[in-house]
């Protein structure tokens, strides 16, 4: 309720503004119309926001319409690897194109992603559908933070930023609500996908008539700025996180790690990074000034802690995210709505808790702190969810997660503020690219490692629980998709018991991911410099 209520009063103050005509604005239109763009723009936020979580309570009946439960990892890296494969040649873009007609371009590449995940015909297209999505969402996500930088003014700018991150942290919340509401329906899952092209299709006459234009190169043709982009490292930047999440997927579960193919997709993974790093240090068909990746920053320590502590805060979020709902729907036989709404404590305090961040970093100016505790009550949180089995308590749950919420919330947006703070003018925006890849990166690296570690050792040890039941191994992957599956019903009541705890405790392996993480984060906060950055707020 009392959320209800702030947002209400941020909203009351946002209504004199949009009608208000001043003489010295910024923006060519007010009023009602601005009113509509705003409201129009900020959905966009809302939609990736959701996109980012919806999956992670319906990933069960996915695996139940289309089995290929070894390529289940996929159904949640997915959307980030689309977003953290493209945030930086598209952070370039709007630097460069017609904000408008770039924005719009990325909704309809989401709206388009998202149309194929809903009418997909197997597990591959989904999986590119959700490629595509990430992909756009990035984009619009972007575009909605080039349109508040562009279309406010220095005195309003403020308020409008922190509804950007504010509206995003209500769409992740209510994410797997959504997903598990409509994969407990008679919709099906598939509405979880196809609702995005409702929303966007509700606000796309605001967005197409009424947002205004930005032009930021007049003069240059549009072949001269595809020119500029730096095509080599943004195809090997794709190519490199794509490498990464076929190695760890399908390492273990499709492939033996010594599998010729396994091996091939690693060498093929180091020979490309290595000339990443090699042509972007260079500057290889591009230019100091217009390659790909910031490379300048690894080599201000400040910078390079920074990204470290951000990519480990979020990595804490995201395997909390997606495995929270699946442990309740083993452990506690919950149904898929039921799970997703066992998360809110978890996100209502990480969204607290950045707001608290965003509210007092200015004030006080020291960052190193925060760091350090945040590190400490992820990793006290973290080690607490190791320890659970398929008899602990919910209220240890919630309690436990909410430790690693507190640590999280408290540092995963600060780097933002801060990174901009010590960088020069003119490398604000690349300084907000390279913390971006952090946060975007360490989804699709979490999600990743964790799902591999889960799919692993769940099957190994319902592999040696169901030895002598004649189970096929496909057979026995369908047991982790979730409590819905035929093997899984038809197993007795003792098989059933031991599978459950097989699956929980493989579950609990995924923390070892975040305690590392915490740990990386209270050895980083030790290098920060203790110094206080912010003047009086």
């Amino acid at each position: 309720m009392a959320d209800r209520f702030s947002l209400l009063k941020i909203l009351l103050r946002l209504i004199p503004e949009v009608q208000a005509q001043d003489p010295n604005s910024v923006r060519p239109i007010h009023g009602w119309q601005w009113f509509l763009v705003i409201a129009a723009i900020y959905s966009t936020a809302f939609l990736y926001g959701l996109d980012t979580t919806i999956t992670a309570d319906v990933q069960p009946a996915i695996i139940e319409t289309f089995g290929q439960v070894g390529q289940l990892t996929w159904v949640g890296v997915g959307f980030p690897l689309g977003s953290v494969a493209t945030i930086l040649p598209i952070g370039y873009a709007f630097g460069i194109f017609n904000i408008k007609y770039f924005y719009l371009l990325s909704v309809i590449i989401f709206g388009a992603g998202s149309a194929l995940c809903g009418a997909a015909p197997n597990m591959n297209a989904l999986i590119v559908g959700r490629v595509i999505a990430g992909a756009g969402g990035a984009g619009m996500y972007l575009g909605v933070l080039n349109y508040v930088a562009v279309f406010t003014s220095l005195r309003e700018r403020s308020l409008y930023s922190g509804l950007i991150g504010f509206i995003w942290g209500i769409g992740t919340i209510v994410g797997p609500v959504v997903g598990g509401g409509f994969a407990s329906s008679s919709a099906t899952w598939r509405w979880s996908f196809y609702i995005n092209v409702v929303l966007l299709g509700l606000f796309a006459p605001a967005l197409i008539f009424l947002a205004p234009q930005f032009q930021p190169r007049p003069g240059v043709s549009f072949l001269e700025k595809l020119m500029e982009l730096d095509w080599f490292g943004i195809v090997l930047i794709a190519s490199i996180f794509s490498l990464y999440v076929v190695a760890l997927t399908f390492g273990g579960i499709e492939w033996a790690w010594n599998d010729n193919r396994f091996i091939a997709v690693i060498v093929v993974f180091g020979v490309l990074f290595i000339t990443f790093i090699i042509t972007q240090y260079f500057a290889i068909f591009t230019t100091k000034e217009r390659r790909i990746f910031p490379g300048q920053f690894l080599r201000q320590r400040s910078i390079v802690l920074l990204y470290l502590g951000t990519a480990a805060s979020a990595s804490a979020i995201f395997v909390a995210v997606y495995y929270i709902p699946i442990f309740f729907q083993f452990a506690h036989n919950d149904t898929a709505i039921e799970a997703s709404l066992r998360l809110f404590p978890f996100m209502m305090v990480t969204i607290f808790f950045v707001m608290v961040n965003g509210a007092l970093l200015p004030v006080f100016g020291y960052y190193m702190p925060w760091y350090l505790l945040g590190g400490v009550f992820i990793t006290v949180g973290a080690s607490l969810m190791y320890t659970v089995n398929s008899e602990t308590g919910k209220s240890n749950i919630y309690g436990y997660s909410i430790l690693m919420a507190i640590g999280a919330g408290s540092i995963v947006q600060a780097g933002y503020s801060i990174a901009v703070a010590k960088v020069k003018p003119h490398e604000i925006q690349a300084a907000i690219g390279f913390i971006n890849i952090a946060q975007l990166g360490s989804a699709t690296i979490s999600l990743t490692i964790s799902g591999s570690i889960f799919q692993n050792v769940a099957f190994s040890n319902l592999e040696h629980i169901l030895a002598g039941q004649e189970y096929s191994q496909e057979e026995i992957r369908t047991v982790i998709s979730g409590t819905t599956s035929i093997v899984f019903q038809n197993m007795t009541p003792e098989l059933k018991e031991a599978a459950l705890k097989g699956i929980v405790q493989a579950m609990s392996k995924v923390y070892i991911l975040v305690i590392a993480s915490g740990g990386l984060i209270i050895i980083s906060s030790c290098f920060m410099k203790m110094e206080k950055l912010f003047g009086k707020a």
